[in-house]
């Protein structure tokens, strides 16, 4: 199993729960080391965040450049070419990442998936197909992938998963409409998700660590 290089830092020793952290479009697992220290979940024990590197692949609406990216984009409109391949190649790669955590002794339903941006699209993707139940899904300032297909490819196991999704009302990179559509799709399939919309652009204010403090501490805690 080739698993993505990833960085990782834990609160302290034998961690009770993991949180993997997908980053966005160009960003590399550093981008939310920052944010995670501002986390307090000492409430529920020590934690392990793992933040993956997503490949570097050349990105068609950047011309072609190479950068890291979980999938490629092909246009302005996320929703009516997406590049399945490339979606389904980083499926796979996190599937092995949540592998590998149950291996290191923390269970699926320990397991937080995270992710901003194109990281929120793969924890969306991912998350609602896993075979085996997640403690929770966050999607931040992102939207849900492959929508026709994920009323027959999601898990029964993670049918009572619950969703964060968090978003920008200024995001001009993926609208809040985006998001919002993705959220009403989620809960026309019976999902329970939290919603939260803030005042910035595409980007994570303090509010919304704040929001997602209390949350995964609730959703840690069951």
């Amino acid at each position: 199993m080739a698993v993505l290089e990833t960085i990782e830092s834990e609160t302290g020793p034998n961690p009770v729960a993991t949180i993997i952290v997908l980053h966005g479009l160009g960003a590399d697992g550093n981008d939310f080391v920052p944010i995670a220290q501002e986390l307090d979940l000492s409430e529920v024990g020590n934690v392990r965040f793992v933040f993956p590197h997503a490949p570097v692949i050349p990105v068609t609406i950047n011309n072609g450049y190479r950068m890291r990216a979980w999938y490629d984009i092909l246009g302005m409109d996320l929703v009516k070419r997406e590049d399945e391949a490339g979606l389904r190649r980083s499926f796979g790669e996190i599937e092995d990442l949540l592998e590998r955590e149950e291996q290191r002794g923390v269970p699926a339903h320990r397991t937080v998936l995270a992710g901003f941006s194109q990281g929120c699209a793969m924890a969306l993707m991912t998350g609602l197909r896993h075979k085996q139940r997640l403690a929770g899904i966050v999607g931040m300032s992102g939207y849900l992938p492959l929508a026709p297909t994920t009323a027959v490819e999601r898990s029964d196991a993670n049918a009572l998963t619950p969703i964060f999704m968090g978003h920008g009302s200024q995001d001009n990179v993926v609208l809040v409409d985006r998001g919002s559509a993705s959220r009403d799709a989620l809960r026309a399939l019976g999902y329970d998700v939290e919603w939260h919309e803030y005042p910035m652009a595409h980007s994570v204010c303090m509010e919304e660590v704040a929001d997602l403090n209390a949350w995964l501490l609730k959703t840690l805690r069951q």
